[in-house]
């Protein structure tokens, strides 16, 4: 504050306020991925400054967009079983489940924020555009300068490493980093999805707006700018008076345009379509329902689907998505599927994407998130190194987060050890930055978690009690069968047999099918290895199946009863960590109808969809199993994956166990300053940050209240009310101990307590 009032008069020229700063990273985008990134780095000790050029944080999914945040779970409409992203990103939608179940996008700009301004390390600086760089040489940058509009300040920022997450690519495109834009030919890379020339269309923008019921009549008059004749849009009858935000993604223009250059022409026919869509809802006599509706919100800025894409040292391809290639230096996945939309967006006669979905999760390579020709540049996002056909599946928002985690945690790693991004990719570094993601609850597909600095892999496991599931309790609704329904099993070999009870309302003969993924980490149930046909009489029946096929290894297997519309099975409310029931329906929402089918050979496979229900529908079958299934033990805490993938990889309680303790000795006494807990959060449910809510703040297989113990039985830490996946646990001094005892409260009656890993350690969190 001045102490006195300043008078200035005539000079010749005058400069805005100059702010140099300096940090070990500089993270430029606030969108999702690179508030992961700045998050992750520091977390990890080192000192980042992020800027955004927004006022609030968030990008596509802030409340300035209002676009719901998905990736791999794909709205629960393809067969990613539990498929959700782990790490900053999971705790950003679990807090935001937790405090906003509604979806409001206002609410979820706080959660981010809260997230970002907690963390000392991070320097963050808001409406602050960055338009130009300095360089050391032709290959690496040494400072970024930005311009806050706010504050009229210019900022000079320094690092020796820099990540772009800005969307389009500023820094990239500024440092002269190669980049692509426009769609590769099928020969370049061999896609088949791929068009027969290349060509520069692109997937356009989209701009949303809410309605807002008032109770009373609401007249709308229209700005001059406002589209005339809505009947030019061929979908105009598919719009609906009740439809808002994000829902109507397809309202999309700009792809045969600069969607770089052209974002303020673009947007300004999104507004035009916008504005005149209301005004088609509101005046044309055609939509009852909205007399007392009126327009609450209209976006300014618009979603950005495909600009820029930069390359690395390895471009993502199609194969990749399709046939799930592994890499050694995996450092994220994708499961979103390759979704490609026409150019002419909303305008076109064509439907609004192409969805085709593989038949689980893929890795991403290191190699994409870095550039290959600017030494200290880190990409994380819709712009990292990939082909147009495969960025339409990574370029979701939280597949976008994974990368931009990956990218900050290689840039502590940089840091640490004084190297650059291209050299993490030694087998040293590389299991090394492998190693601290896992560690973070970051999940990459088929990568277990073995940690050196952990010693529970030193120590003997045992348990109060452990789940042998004898049955899934007949205590819940009949579920008819207008779709095909099945259970989910984990099994070793053989297949138990299975009683069920079934409700027929007239004779009738129903088919039962055993079913596995052809791939065993997946949840595709493309394999039937047995067909059974059984009669029933009107009424009750009591159905014991016995298939003689067996499974090779450790997997799920699918018990599949066919439609017949005139026969319920028995569900039950109990629900367990790593059981679940799926149907072959639909969700247009995600192109999936049961059954994907292309068109010729585009190089994607045929299959068909079995997906859950949302809850509070989804319930699991009641059976009975003879031999029982026994794949709950204590062991599983320590196998290094931590989500169900082949089999539910969690130690659960046996629901009777009053007092479920999970205890770890050791030969010798250990100083264990941190312990790290991984809690079921439902990694199946998507999360959807906005719009959609969600049945349940808190999910239901989540344990809520522990205590760990000492080897005298002492507490040394409890915690009540818990909501989240990973809990990490720091003493302030060390625990001299011989033994832990973790005991865990069940989550409800009909949910027994379950653990997914723990992880105790001699080193602190920032020791690497």
């Amino acid at each position: 504050m001045y102490s006195r009032m300043m008078k200035e008069g005539f000079v010749p020229e005058r400069k805005a306020e100059h702010r140099s700063y300096k940090a070990d990273l500089v993270v430029v985008g606030g969108g999702l991925s690179g508030a992961c990134a700045a998050i992750t780095a520091a977390r990890a000790g080192i000192k980042v400054i992020l800027v955004s050029d927004r006022p609030v944080l968030g990008g596509n999914a802030s409340s300035e967009i209002r676009l719901w945040i998905l990736g791999a779970t794909s709205h629960m409409g393809n067969n990613n079983r539990w498929a959700r992203e782990g790490g900053v990103v999971d705790e950003i939608l679990v807090e935001n489940t937790y405090r906003n179940p509604e979806g409001n996008p206002v609410i979820f700009d706080t959660v981010l924020l809260d997230k970002v301004v907690s963390e000392v390390n991070i320097t963050l600086l808001l409406n602050t555009i960055v338009y130009k760089i300095e360089k050391a040489s032709d290959s690496e940058i040494s400072s970024v300068t930005g311009f806050c509009s706010q504050n009229s300040t210019t900022y000079e920022l320094g690092a020796p490493l820099f990540c772009d997450a800005s969307g389009d690519g500023i820094i990239g495109f500024l440092s002269g980093a190669a980049f692509r834009m426009g769609a590769e030919s099928r020969g370049e890379f061999g896609e088949k999805f791929a068009p027969s020339k290349e060509y520069g269309e692109l997937l356009g923008h989209s701009l949303y707006f809410y309605s807002k019921d008032t109770g009373k009549p609401v007249k709308f008059i229209p700005p001059a700018y406002a589209l005339k004749d809505i009947k030019g849009i061929p979908r105009y009858r598919n719009f609906r008076a009740g439809e808002d935000g994000c829902r109507l993604w397809w309202i999309e223009y700009g792809g045969r345009l600069d969607t770089v250059h052209d974002t303020e022409t673009i947007k300004w026919e999104l507004w035009k379509i916008v504005y005149g869509v209301w005004d088609h809802i509101k005046n044309s006599g055609e939509f009852a329902d909205a007399e007392t509706l009126t327009l609450e919100w209209v976006g300014t800025i618009p979603g950005k689907r495909e600009s820029r894409r930069f390359e690395g040292d390895y471009i993502l391809r199609q194969q990749d998505v399709v046939e799930q290639r592994e890499y050694e230096d995996a450092i994220a996945y994708g499961g979103w599927a390759l979704d490609l939309h026409p150019a002419d967006g909303v305008y076109s006669d064509q439907q609004g994407c192409m969805q085709y979905h593989s038949k689980g999760v893929y890795q991403i390579p290191y190699r994409s998130i870095y550039s290959r020709n600017i030494s200290n540049l880190f990409l994380a996002g819709r712009i990292i190194s990939a082909t147009h056909v495969a960025f339409s599946s990574t370029r979701v928002m939280a597949t976008c987060a994974l990368t931009g985690q990956a990218a900050g945690m290689a840039a502590a790693l940089c840091t640490r050890y004084g190297v650059k991004p291209r050299d993490l990719r030694s087998p040293r570094f590389m299991r090394r930055l492998q190693t601290e993601l896992l560690r973070t609850g970051h999940y990459i597909p088929n990568l277990c978690w073995k940690d050196s600095a952990d010693l529970l892999a030193e120590a003997s496991l045992s348990a109060s009690s452990e789940l042998e599931l004898l049955e899934i309790p007949s205590d819940g609704p009949l579920i008819g069968l207008d779709f095909p329904i099945a259970q989910m099993i984990p099994v070793d070999g053989g297949i138990p047999a299975i009683a069920v009870s079934l409700v027929a309302v007239a004779d009738t003969r129903l088919e039962v099918e055993l079913r596995i993924s052809s791939k065993p980490f997946n949840h595709t149930p493309d394999v039937i290895l047995e067909k059974q046909t059984f009669f029933l009489r009107k009424g009750d029946n009591n159905v014991t199946i016995s298939f003689s096929a067996a499974t090779e290894q450790r997997q799920y297997v699918f018990i599949c009863f066919g439609k017949n519309e005139g026969v319920s099975v028995r569900g039950s409310n109990w629900r367990v960590s790593g059981l679940l029931s799926v149907t072959n329906s639909f969700n247009k929402a995600v192109s999936n109808y049961g059954r994907q089918e292309p068109e010729g050979d585009i190089g994607v496979d045929v299959f068909e969809f079995w997906c859950p229900q949302r809850r509070p529908k989804g319930h699991n079958i009641a059976m009975r199993f003879s031999p029982s299934v026994k794949c709950f033990s204590a062991d599983k805490v320590a196998n290094g994956v931590g989500r169900p993938v082949r089999e539910p990889n969690a130690w659960v309680a046996a629901p009777g166990d009053k007092n479920p303790q999970l205890k770890m000795e050791w030969a010798r006494t250990r100083r264990i300053i941190k312990v790290t807990i991984a809690f079921d959060t439902d990694f199946d449910h998507p999360m959807e940050s906005s719009l959609l809510g969600h049945p349940e703040n808190v999910m239901p297989f989540c344990v809520r209240n522990y205590r760990l113990r000492d080897d005298t039985g002492s507490i040394v830490y409890e915690k009540k009310d818990n909501y989240q996946s990973i809990n990490e646990i720091e003493f302030p001094e060390p625990l001299l101990v011989k033994s832990l005892v973790l005991e865990v409260d069940h989550p409800s009656p009909h949910v027994p307590a379950s653990v997914f890993a723990v992880r105790c350690y001699e080193i602190r969190a920032d020791s690497f």
